[in-house]
């Protein structure tokens, strides 16, 4: 079973929709501990602040279920926009610790839009470049690009767990893996077979 945690913030019924379009018949949208303690699966969604996301988990009660799930089961875990954010040390955004993870922090985009011509957030179509191997990528199309909105983004500690990085100023994190735990920038629910790649390989490669 799949289970998108419900904690009140993010495109749930897109990505149970997509997971549909890709056959998968056991997924559910669930803010009950102990349905994510049975989860074989779990994505962490999110479309907002970063501490008000991190508030809304401590108020479902989900924290201790998802840091046992995650970091003791091992379970498959995908943070999707503000949810790959998230599962960072820190916010530039916010005050509160994130959820720590993977070793890395969240900072705003660090260029001056009047220099670079370049609108913050950065909203809209963009590619992806691999930077190495794994399982999210794995039969992705040729120029593959996906869906951003965002006015931050993820900076690793440990370059092994950059997969993937866009351009948007420079160049930043925009996929993310550290073992079973994944994330990724954009919204593959809203990037057409691209995205249905990437939720794809999670269900059948992870």
């Amino acid at each position: 079973m799949i289970v998108i945690v419900d904690y009140g913030m993010g495109n749930l019924g897109s990505i149970l929709n997509m997971l549909k379009k890709i056959g998968v018949t056991g997924a559910k949208i669930s803010s009950s501990p102990d349905e994510v303690e049975q989860a074989d699966k779990l994505i962490l969604p999110g479309v907002g602040a970063f501490d008000t996301g991190m508030k809304r988990l401590a108020e479902t009660g989900l924290l201790e279920v998802l840091n046992e799930k995650v970091l003791k089961s091992k379970t498959p875990t995908l943070g999707v926009c503000l949810g790959m954010q998230l599962i960072t040390k820190s916010s530039e955004e916010g005050q509160l610790p994130g959820l720590g993870w993977i070793d890395a922090r969240t900072i705003r985009f660090q260029f001056d839009p009047r220099q670079t011509g370049l609108k913050i957030p950065h909203m809209g179509w963009n590619f992806i470049e691999f930077q190495r191997e794994g399982a999210l990528l794995m039969d992705m199309y040729p120029g593959s690009r996906f869906y951003f909105v965002h006015s931050y983004h993820v900076v690793c500690g440990n370059a092994a767990d950059v997969l993937a990085t866009t351009n948007y100023g420079y160049d930043f994190v925009s996929i993310v893996q550290h073992e079973n735990i994944m994330g990724v920038q954009f919204h593959p629910e809203k990037s057409h077979k691209f995205g249905m790649r990437i939720y794809k390989n999670f269900v059948e490669n992870t």
